[in-house]
């Protein structure tokens, strides 16, 4: 292993000795000169130690750790690191006839960070959040295809709003392997959809929601469900599976709900009891009648990105189920989400039951949701838990 050296402070190697993933700058005592971002370096203690080996990158966080072995950063290692991602999803269950959308990669979770990787059917779509990982991203193609076999048909690599900007690396979406002009059907426990990995937001569809859309289904029977940031519609058809009296959809996205039409006929065609808007969430909350739906869902984009947006994020948190609680039928539940990782979900919930108190209605908490299983939480790495939920009931 010849790979350039970071030596750390003394002292500063207390947090990989817990297995944290993550060097930050401030723990670096000296570094080998002409370091390139992206590539791999091998980090030692003040006592010249071998401790990991990772990516290196400008910033905040200087070295992502790819391994606390000392090994090569090659192909055998991808192979590796993608067949044990593989096996934990085979081994819980997640991959059967009747769901083949799932992530297989969850960047700290896998021991991969800066990388995502989520399959539909025959297609994985591969986003970087590193130089590192992005540099590596054929090696990481050509490990998929060996670990995934027949199975694979097509790689799309999305990273175009993922990388760090100031690193300037003029990334394009498009695909490493496979076609160039591909319509997946994809299955979530026996229901189909269409991700939209080339215009759509994330990799095309919000696989992290599924456990959460499975209880939806199960609290929809005969209700009025409004399903706000519907994106592409994936609470509205577990609605009407579920048999909901009737289901509304909602986004300021025209795309997003065309996207959202077409699921729904995929699964229900010609159902009379979905409709969907292309409209700002706000607005329409406001111009509704109270008791006109009894169950609401409230999945927004991340609200804050980075730490200083923090207030900013909490306060329209609460605004945003203040109205909820304000419209819901007496008896109706609300199913509010945050995924902004930089909230805490003691924050969250504070924020929710700031707007529970504003409302002056009595709600009680049915449920805590969180990510599903295949975006595991490495337990070095708390930060990785980044999906809060909340199910309420409103009297």
């Amino acid at each position: 292993m010849n790979y350039k050296k970071i030596i750390l402070k003394p002292k500063k190697e207390e947090s990989l000795l817990r297995f944290h993933p993550w060097i930050f700058s401030g723990a670096v005592q000296r570094k080998d000169d002409n370091l390139t971002e992206g590539e791999v370096v091998a980090v030692y203690t003040n006592s010249n130690e071998f401790i990991a080996v990772g990516h290196y990158q400008i910033g905040s966080i200087e070295v992502r750790i790819l391994s606390f072995e000392e090994e090569e950063i090659d192909s055998r290692f991808w192979q590796k690191r993608l067949s044990a991602a593989l096996e934990l999803r085979k081994s819980i269950g997640l991959i059967s006839p009747t769901n083949n959308s799932y992530r297989l990669i969850h960047g700290e979770g896998d021991s991969l960070p800066g990388l995502i990787v989520d399959v539909y059917a025959g297609t994985a779509v591969i986003q970087s959040h590193s130089v590192g990982m992005h540099e590596s991203r054929m090696a990481i193609c050509d490990a998929m295809r060996e670990v995934m076999g027949d199975s694979l048909q097509n790689i799309y690599y999305k990273s175009e709003t993922t990388l760090p900007f100031k690193a300037d690396l003029g990334a394009e979406n498009g695909y490493l392997f496979g076609g160039t002009n591909v319509e997946e059907v994809a299955e979530e426990n026996g229901l189909k959809f269409y991700p939209d990995w080339v215009k759509g937001q994330k990799t095309g569809f919000f696989v992290d929601q599924r456990d959460n859309r499975s209880l939806l289904e199960k609290y929809a029977t005969g209700r009025s469900v409004l399903n706000m940031f519907c994106y592409t519609g994936g609470f509205s058809f577990y609605a009407l599976r579920g048999d909901a009296k009737l289901v509304h959809s909602v986004d300021s996205s025209s795309k997003a709900i065309m996207l959202t039409d077409k699921n729904v006929e995929l699964n229900f065609p010609g159902d009379k009891r979905h409709e969907a808007f292309a409209e700002d969430a706000f607005k329409y909350l406001a111009n509704i009648n109270k008791g006109d739906y009894d169950l609401i869902i409230l999945d927004p984009p991340a609200f804050a990105k980075h730490r200083g947006a923090i207030r900013n994020a909490l306060q329209g948190y609460k605004r945003l189920n203040a109205v909820a609680f304000d419209k819901v039928a007496k008896g109706g539940i609300v199913f509010t989400f945050s995924c902004s990782q930089v909230i805490s979900k003691d924050a969250f919930r504070l924020a929710v039951f700031s707007a529970a108190a504003q409302s002056g209605r009595s709600v009680r908490i049915l449920h805590q949701l969180t990510q599903p299983a295949d975006h595991p939480i490495n337990i070095y790495h708390p930060e990785g838990e980044y999906l809060k939920g909340l199910v309420l009931y409103v009297e």
